[in-house]
């Protein structure tokens, strides 16, 4: 066994067990620490002067709190499909993807849990959403959706950590013993808990890693359900639809699956692992994201027809997103979800670097600017006889959203510094059936 670790998994145990990762990785990961910092002073002045500093107002009482939340979701829920479909199929291209697409998935649920405790106005008092009787003897308020965030967030933290270090198990056991320093080995040789390769821990191995991809398929529809039933449980128009759960999460999972390719395309050429996520990996991934757009326009062109031969609200808060004030992002939105990712069934885009990492980019880009589009345009239509102000984000808002993405880089940079990317177990067991063949 040591000598097929020798043999296959080098080139990946490598990287985290260098003593150094070169200025590159530095760089990045102080940038990283930067976009934090102003993460954490725009959530400091919210705990200091409350949510007067965004720029929501009547009837636009969410902004990035809520769309910044409902972004990372659904690259979280995009993610765990990914990593859970091939898990229970065992398909080749789960040696390529899985171990990411898994990190993926946790780090974005991570930046998400942070919006639905401060947006609340009183995030100190964020426990009285938890399940407990106080000592006042009044349980929350199960029809608040508040309650439904704590829920669902919880439930898909604690499962994709589980997902995530279920799979890494094996791996962390080969860092164990290829490690150069007793500190090394220690820390590896923990999380490892006492893993020594026999049939028996395989056997146990295998079986809960699948029977936790089986818990997360219902979870994912679950998570982009509760965030869309945010809406749909309120009055307006442009949100009281039973259809929206169907808009989250076929432009959600669309999100993920353009993460997953994008986070593959980097990390082949940074890390060097081309023998690991090849060509047609990327390409099968590529066509995924194709396909979600595809299923995208599909989506929003049924929902535009429906909407306008429904009744006279609802005809008039569509006509009110699609030639408002906020149209352009309405249609902004679909042309980088769906039109534009039909470029990767361009052989020459879906083979290029930098063509594949614009166009997934474009992708997640797009689906941002359609929860812009469904939290603030979905609120334009007029019902009072006087006015109101426009919503438009304020400068810690903009913190808020840096800062996130700023979290969600350094979350990487760190998982792929001390961490292998790709699973070595999997890459091992690939090898001897090419063997054997």
């Amino acid at each position: 066994m040591a000598h097929e670790t020798q043999a296959s998994a080098a080139p990946i145990a490598d990287v985290p067990l260098s003593p150094s990762f070169g200025w590159g990785w530095t760089i990045a990961l102080l940038l990283s620490g930067i976009l934090v910092v102003l993460l954490a002073y725009a959530l400091i002045m919210l705990l200091l002067v409350g949510t007067g500093l965004w720029g929501t107002n009547i009837p636009f009482v969410w902004g990035f709190d809520l769309i910044n939340y409902a972004w990372w979701i659904g690259i979280a829920n995009g993610a765990t499909l990914v990593a859970s479909i091939l898990v229970l199929r065992k398909h080749d291209l789960r040696t390529a993807v899985n171990r990411f697409a898994e990190a993926v998935s946790l780090f974005g649920v991570i930046c998400a849990g942070i919006f639905p405790i401060f947006h609340l106005g009183k995030p100190w008092l964020f426990y009285w959403v938890f399940p407990l009787p106080y000592t006042f003897e009044v349980w929350p308020q199960f029809r608040s959706s508040l309650t439904w965030d704590f829920w669902a967030i919880s439930t898909h933290a604690i499962m994709t950590a589980m997902l995530w270090y279920t799979g890494l198990i094996p791996d962390l056991a080969t860092l164990r013993d290829r490690a150069a320093t007793h500190r090394c080995r220690k820390v590896f040789g923990f999380f490892a808990l006492g893993w020594r390769g026999s049939a028996r821990h395989w056997a146990y191995h295998q079986t809960a890693y699948r029977i936790i991809a089986i818990l997360m398929l219902p979870l994912i529809l679950v998570m982009q359900s509760v965030v869309s039933l945010e809406h749909a449980v309120m009055l307006p128009p442009g949100w009281h639809q039973s259809s929206q759960p169907l808009y989250y999460i076929a432009s959600g999972l669309a999100q993920g699956i353009a993460a997953v390719l994008l986070i593959a395309v980097l990390l082949r050429r940074l890390l060097g692992l081309e023998r690991y996520i090849d060509d047609g990996d990327v390409q099968l991934m590529a066509k995924l994201v194709a396909s979600s757009g595809l299923i995208i326009a599909y989506v929003y062109t049924s929902w535009i027809l429906l909407s306008l031969l429904s009744s006279d609200a609802v005809r008039a808060a569509t006509v009110a997103r699609l030639n408002g004030t906020y149209a352009a992002f309405f249609w902004s939105s679909l042309v980088l979800m769906a039109l534009v990712p039909q470029l990767l069934w361009i052989p020459r885009i879906r083979n290029s670097f930098w063509g594949t990492v614009l166009v997934a980019l474009a992708a997640i880009v797009g689906v941002w600017l359609d929860r812009f589009s469904i939290m603030i345009g979905g609120l334009e239509k007029r019902y009072l006889p006087w006015g109101y102000d426009l919503y438009w984000p304020t400068t810690p808002e903009w913190f808020l959203l840096a800062g996130t993405a700023g979290l969600f880089t350094g979350q990487l940079l760190l998982f792929a510094r001390y961490l292998p990317v790709v699973s070595m177990y999997e890459t091992r067991h690939d090898e001897h059936l090419v063997e054997g063949r």
